[in-house]
């Protein structure tokens, strides 16, 4: 299972970060599953505190990374 969970992972590069001292422009975040506030225009980014909080989609592109490096993100719990 942790395999599957690893495949669904999705990250996003921050490239904006206007009133968010949380996030780092040119830093890769991942990107946390919340379908509800994708469709409002937000992404759920854990981000340098730690927590995940809901930052405008604008501020992130997408991004994908090799299998090898995604092994190295930790899984949230």
């Amino acid at each position: 299972m942790k395999t599957e969970t690893r495949k669904k992972m999705r990250f996003a590069m921050c490239v904006r970060n206007e009133d968010c001292d949380d996030l780092e422009p040119r830093k890769v975040y991942t990107v946390l599953a919340d379908p509800r506030a994708e469709k409002e225009g937000y992404f759920r980014i854990e981000d340098e505190s730690g927590e995940d909080y809901l930052y405008p989609q604008s501020y992130f592109v997408h991004v994908g990374l090799p299998r090898v490096a995604q092994q190295q993100v930790p899984e949230k719990v």
